[in-house]
């Protein structure tokens, strides 16, 4: 995959990323938890100069945060799916607000506001199909401004850089 570099805005005093940060990224993107000094070893920089392009990479909005990959069915939620959403023409501006809608909404892992046929594609986490069924039909077909949805099922989530047994 081809590295895509961040161009600092005008005036915002961020600089380009460079090698360094960007393998400082990639360490990141695989094991959020990775430590400082190991991190600082495997790039072959000092620590404290880790700590700071960390900062830095935090304080320009690359890295936007850190949190927990939990797994959905150890806490009673097996069943995934991806649910597209289209609004009515007419509601074309309340796309924010329904957006915020969906975010809210128990069970919802990832909202996506796409371009294309759907104006969403919702990543959705629930006890079994009845769950499912209820999410969509309570939370989305109900909703006036919904024109319509598309239910796929997840059969299994693969995240790039671990291991995955097929």
């Amino acid at each position: 995959m081809k590295e895509v570099r961040r161009t600092p805005e005008a005036g915002s005093g961020a600089r380009p990323l460079d090698e360094t940060d960007l393998a400082i990224l990639r360490l990141l993107a695989r094991d959020g938890r990775m430590s400082n000094s190991a991190l600082a070893e495997e790039v072959g920089i000092a620590p404290s100069t880790c700590l700071n392009r960390i900062r830095h990479l935090r304080e320009q909005g690359v890295i936007r945060g850190f949190r927990a990959d939990i797994d959905p069915g150890a806490v009673g939620r097996p069943l995934q799916a991806v649910v597209f959403v289209r609004l009515h023409r007419s509601a074309r501006s309340k796309i924010r607000t329904f957006a915020n809608h969906l975010a809210d909404l128990p069970g919802v892992l990832n909202v996506f506001v796409l371009a294309g046929a759907n104006d969403f594609g919702v990543h959705v986490a629930v006890r079994d199909s009845n769950d499912l069924r209820d999410f969509v039909v309570g939370n989305l077909s109900e909703r006036p401004e919904v024109a319509g949805t598309e239910t796929n099922l997840i059969f299994q989530h693969i995240v790039p850089g671990r291991r995955h047994e097929a």
